[in-house]
């Protein structure tokens, strides 16, 4: 009898884990095949790209290889991009893989499941508004983050050359926004130990444009109104109820007839999940393009198919709102699935149903200041949190992240690495 087919599409914060999990599970013991399949041969964590984006860390020194990974955790890897799904085949179409010159180097594929995990996340949505795609950065990609990184260079030297000011306008005032406009002001300053001596702070004009009545709107008043304190006391203006209507080379038209420009424009609002999903016949997609799911995270109607993360719709009893698109959502229902198919596949028992538990949100101001709200203390109410505190809560965060992938003992050993590493490099990436 073959082994059951496990078939992860998306690398990310859910599908990653899920395929270690299910690779310790279930590969090392050959109860079943587990394959990952992913556009990009590395994977970095998304909360992350805003640091990338400024030079904070070297994403090459975090990054995982996905191949390294798989022969470490029991799991396949496959390069590719999917293109469609046969349900009734159990197939995957992979796109044709092509180098950089446009060259075939692997034709178009299909890949057999038994059964089929998506996780392929979530970019931000534009909303159809003119412009934007012409004439903004976005943050939805390590290679986005890398682009921002080079004009971000390119723009510092130009003003520092001209002993000008320089100036960046960020639409979206949620999580992304926030912590890149302070590692902007942080990278700016450490630019000036690095040669850039015109360039300073108060001549850095950081703007943030939310069509919100406050920035972080999904969060409680009291985080949002600490945020935009420290932000305004770094310099950052903060615009709030502010519709961009369209954008052009340079600026931001918004909806009052004003006009924001900037040497920059970054657009990092609104979450959309790949267009893909919505045309996968037999799927129902909301108007976000997400996959609606059950309670045990199958698609709806399905036996075989399966949807964590960011590009999930799911509604579970007693909430309010779906599960919101957040990494620490993603992580939980790879935590949880991976136990589930694993159940399913060795005992033929049915998925239970999957239990969200909030932990609270961490805000990083980069090394200035952190803020969030941490949910369950000691009265299993929430509370609020700030400074080095929270600093340590949101840095804490990416480690666990590395020991579900790692282990703990080399998460610590990359941990040590990493300091010794700040020692003799730069303390930003200048390239």
């Amino acid at each position: 009898m073959s082994k059951p087919r496990i078939l992860v599409i998306g690398g990310g914060a859910g599908g990653l884990p899920l395929a270690a999990l299910l690779g310790r599970k279930l590969g090392r013991e050959s109860i079943a095949d587990i394959t990952l399949v992913d556009n990009n041969t590395f994977h970095v964590w998304k909360p992350r790209f805003h640091e990338i984006a400024t030079g904070a860390i070297d994403a090459d020194l975090d990054a995982v290889d996905y191949r390294a990974h798989a022969r470490l955790n029991n799991y396949r890897f496959e390069l590719g991009t999917m293109t469609s799904v046969d349900r009734a085949a159990q197939t995957v179409f992979l796109a044709a893989l092509l180098d950089n010159d446009g060259a075939e180097i692997l034709p178009a594929r299909e890949l057999q499941y038994d059964y089929l995990v998506l996780a392929i996340g979530s970019n931000s949505n534009d909303f159809g508004t003119p412009g934007v795609r012409e004439h903004c950065l976005f943050m939805d990609s390590r290679q986005q983050a890398d682009r921002f990184r080079e004009q971000f260079l390119n723009a510092c030297m130009q003003a520092n050359y001209a002993d000008k000011a320089l100036s960046i306008a960020i639409v979206g005032g949620g999580a992304t926004g926030v912590e890149l406009a302070a590692e902007i002001h942080h990278a700016v300053s450490m630019l000036k130990l690095y040669g850039h001596e015109h360039l300073d702070r108060s001549t850095l004009n950081v703007h943030i444009i939310e069509a919100a009545p406050r920035i972080l709107p999904v969060l409680s008043e009291r985080v949002s109104s600490a945020a935009t304190e420290r932000l305004e006391a770094l310099g950052v203006q903060v615009h709030t109820g502010v519709m961009v209507e369209s954008a052009e080379a340079r600026v931001f038209n918004t909806k009052d007839n004003g006009k924001i420009e900037a040497d920059l424009l970054v657009w990092a609002a609104g979450v959309k999940a790949n267009p893909l999903l919505a045309n996968i016949e037999g799927l129902q997609a909301n108007r976000i393009n997400q996959v609606e799911v059950e309670d045990n995270l199958r698609a709806k109607g399905e036996d075989k198919i399966f949807v964590i993360g960011d590009c999930a719709a799911c509604h579970l009893q007693g909430m309010e709102r779906p599960i919101p698109p957040r990494a620490q959502s993603a992580q939980q229902m790879a935590n949880h699935l991976a136990k589930e198919l694993a159940r399913l596949v060795t005992f033929a028992r049915e998925p239970r149903p999957f239990v969200y538990k909030d932990h609270g949100s961490l805000i990083s101001l980069s090394n200035y200041s952190s803020v969030g709200m941490l949910m369950g203390g000691l009265n299993g109410g929430n509370f609020f949190v700030e400074g080095w505190l929270a600093r340590m809560m949101y840095i804490s965060l990416y480690r666990m992240h590395q020991a579900v992938l790692y282990g703990w003992p080399k998460t610590l050993l990359l941990l040590v690495a990493g300091k010794f590493s700040r020692m003799v490099r730069p303390r930003m990436k200048l390239h």
